[in-house]
């Protein structure tokens, strides 16, 4: 395993926009940190758990069936479109919205599943930076354990970004500009998987 190349992988795509760190910034300005921490770690704990489990299996059953990884993607697109509509349109009578509830632990660990930059990021670094032999479940587990301790500060990063923004966006008017740009950058992130559907 080429350890240096794949921590820089971990880095480089947990660091870049993409539907988890959208959504976290914007749920650390609408609603701050305390009140995003089960969403943050839902993010971080349930794309671990993704890696082992496709690393580990599902892997397999996509490769039998690549129809069911189709039906997942169109899933997760209709999904992440519906999100984006929500941020998009979310009420800015007030720039304080407590009548918002901020993802729970389990809701964030479970959009790990339709997002598809989360499964482009484990497939690949699962395809690339493994190898066959009898320490391939290690290097599953490596792959997961560095998702974890160097994917959580960039979550982290994105969340703290989003909260010190609430010094700027203190208008509704503001607010209502920074959560359609939030849903327009989610919708230009699906486009690669959308193209990939279309052409498919």
């Amino acid at each position: 395993m080429e350890y240096a190349a794949l921590l820089l992988f971990v880095v480089s795509a947990s660091v870049t926009p993409g539907p988890n760190n959208l959504m976290i910034m914007a749920s650390g300005l609408n609603h701050g940190i305390k009140r995003s921490i089960p969403h943050l770690l839902g993010i971080d704990l349930g794309f671990t758990l993704m890696v082992v489990a496709v690393g580990l299996g599902m892997a397999g059953i996509f490769s039998a069936f690549p129809r069911l990884h189709d039906v997942l993607k169109v899933i997760g697109t209709l999904y992440l479109l519906w999100l984006a509509w929500k941020i998009a349109s979310a009420p800015v009578g007030g720039i304080k919205l407590k009548e918002r509830k901020p993802f729970s632990f389990m809701q964030a660990a479970l959009f790990q599943w339709v997002n598809p930059k989360a499964w482009i990021m484990i497939v690949g670094a699962v395809a690339t930076y493994t190898s066959a032999g009898n320490d391939y479940t290690w290097q599953v587990m490596f792959i997961a354990l560095s998702f974890l301790l160097l994917g959580t500060p960039c979550t982290i990063a994105w969340l703290l970004f989003g909260t010190s923004l609430k010094r700027f966006i203190n208008t509704p008017g503001n607010l209502r500009i920074f959560n359609i740009s939030m849903a327009l950058l989610l919708v230009a992130s699906l486009l690669p998987g959308l193209l990939d559907l279309i052409t498919a």
